[in-house]
């Protein structure tokens, strides 16, 4: 069997347009739940994340300071279907090593199921599902000037297994905390497309992140230098189809935060050359990309 890492396109040659700032972050991901007050107990007891506000069949969470995701319930709504575009993950980041640990010793004490766990180079991982079976990651970033290059993290073959003792290690001693600790945010987005090159025309050549890295199935790009704001694969098939516009589980839309109005106008600009419609959103703009989702670009 072929690596799934093979002709793996990195540095100048995957480089997009460099049109999207170096101070670029992600805002909250909104999601479609089935039952809100599930959810929202699930978030609290599992990843010990707070309510910031909540109102008739929308809560948002976070740890304190920043939303980082947002509920809405919609008790009708269908699970995805298998060959369908849609979330694959999404990366909550966390400030320090120390509180990755955290969360996994809240995961071990609530006996939360976790489906995986990864040492990327770049950053640690702990891979789990919601309860409607969102994908989750909890993340935390090595220091940039430690990062593995992708070429070598490709020809090791992808993530080694992520090492609990050592992680555990840097809070030995310390009891399960119920809540994360201030400095929460939306890490990166990872989603399933259903196709490559029609992803990155409108992630990397319209809206204006650079390719970190890319292979047959799956690209990863960013701005400033990170390892990925976003993630995109074509692992439920080239050609599957697009996200429904309502009624199922999962994503309703990703943000990505721009320090001034004028910085999110220049990305519309790039849309509208494109022919890319793109709506009025508080504080910015929203389009939908080819696949059914739907990014927000606002200013802070």
């Amino acid at each position: 069997m072929s690596s799934p890492f093979a002709d793996v396109t990195t540095g100048p040659a995957a480089l997009g347009v460099s049109t999207l700032p170096a101070t670029l972050r992600l805002g909250p991901v909104h999601l479609t739940v089935s039952d809100l007050d599930r959810s929202v107990a699930w978030y609290q007891a599992a990843l010990g994340m707070q309510v910031h506000r909540q109102d008739v069949g929308v809560a948002a969470l976070g740890a304190g300071d920043e939303d980082v995701l947002v509920l809405h319930e919609d008790a009708q709504a269908a699970q995805p279907g298998r060959r369908s575009s849609g979330l694959y993950h999404y990366a909550l980041l966390y400030p320090t090593r120390e509180e990755l640990a955290r969360a996994a010793l809240r995961l071990a004490a609530t006996r939360t199921p976790i489906q995986g766990a990864s040492d990327h180079g770049t950053h640690e991982a702990i891979y789990l599902p919601d309860p409607d079976g969102n994908g989750i990651e909890l993340a935390a970033d090595r220091p940039s000037d430690v990062w593995p290059s992708p070429e070598e993290e490709f020809s090791r073959g992808g993530p080694m297994p992520l090492d609990f003792d050592a992680l555990l290690e840097t809070v030995a001693g310390e009891e399960p905390s119920p809540r994360a600790q201030t400095g929460l945010r939306m890490g990166h987005v990872h989603l399933h497309v259903g196709d490559l090159p029609a992803a990155l025309a409108f992630y990397r050549d319209a809206i204006g992140f650079d390719v970190w890295a890319q292979m047959p199935t799956a690209a990863f790009v960013a701005a400033g230098g990170y390892h990925h704001h976003l993630g995109l694969n074509t692992w439920r098939g080239v050609g599957a189809a697009p996200q429904p516009a309502s009624g199922v589980i999962g994503l309703r839309h990703w943000t990505i935060v721009l320090d001034t109005a004028d910085e999110v106008a220049e990305v519309r600009a790039r849309l509208d050359a494109a022919g890319i419609a793109a709506r009025d959103a508080d504080g910015g703009f929203e389009a939908t990309d080819p696949f059914g989702m739907t990014v927000r670009v606002v200013a802070a």
